[in-house]
């Protein structure tokens, strides 16, 4: 995976848990769910910088 996919999963993921955490903590469920959402969309990130690595060869 190039370290840009890498660098744009790990901000999606870590941007995601903020999110989650400061909305489970202020019982703000929408905040929750964009946290939650951001954190599928760095773990989706990171397979497609997978299938990536799997076509290139590398």
């Amino acid at each position: 995976m190039s370290n840009s996919d890498k660098f744009k999963s790990t901000v999606s993921k870590v941007k995601g848990e903020v999110k989650d955490q400061l909305g489970n903590a202020t019982d703000n469920h929408d905040m929750q769910a964009e946290g939650k959402a951001d954190k599928a969309k760095g773990g989706l990130q990171d397979k497609i910088g997978d299938l990536k690595d799997t076509f290139s060869g590398k």
